[in-house]
C-alpha cells in the first residue's frame, strides 16, 4: 500500500496548487481496464462535464481493448468537446498523482489538439 499511500499525497499536493489558482480541474482516474476524466467547478468539487471509456460515444470510436492508449486519446478528445460546449476552454490537469507519461500524457495530448489550454 505503500505505492498508493505515495500516490494520493502526490496528488494532494497537486490539488492544493490547483485550489489555488481558481481554474477549473480536469481530473484523471485510470484502472488496468479503464480510463475516467472529470471537470470540476473551481470552487467546489461539483462535476461540470465527464467522459469515461464506458461512455457509449467512446465504445464506438475504441477498437478492442478499453484500457490502452488509443483509448485514453478517444477519451481525451471528448472530455475537450464536451469542456468546449460547457463554454470551458483553460483547465488545470490533475493527473491524481500518477506519472505523466503513457495513458495520461495520451489523454492530455489529444484534449489539448482538440482545445483545451492546460
Amino acid at each position: 500500500m505503500e505505492k498508493k499511500t505515495a500516490r494520493l499525497r502526490r496528488a494532494r499536493r497537486a490539488r492544493a496548487k490547483i485550489r489555488e489558482m481558481g481554474i477549473h480541474r480536469l481530473c484523471v482516474h485510470r484502472t488496468p481496464r479503464h480510463i475516467y476524466a472529470q471537470l470540476y467547478k473551481p470552487s467546489s468539487s461539483e462535476v461540470v462535464v465527464s467522459a469515461s471509456s464506458l461512455d457509449s460515444e467512446a465504445k464506438t470510436s475504441i477498437k478492442g481493448n478499453s484500457g490502452n492508449i488509443n483509448a485514453a486519446s478517444v477519451v481525451g478528445s471528448l472530455i475537450a468537446m464536451r469542456a468546449r460546449a460547457a463554454g470551458i476552454s483553460q483547465v488545470a490537469f490533475d493527473r491524481s498523482g500518477y506519472k505523466y507519461h503513457g495513458r495520461i500524457k495520451a489523454l492530455a495530448d489529444a484534449a489539448r489538439e482538440q482545445g483545451l489550454v492546460f
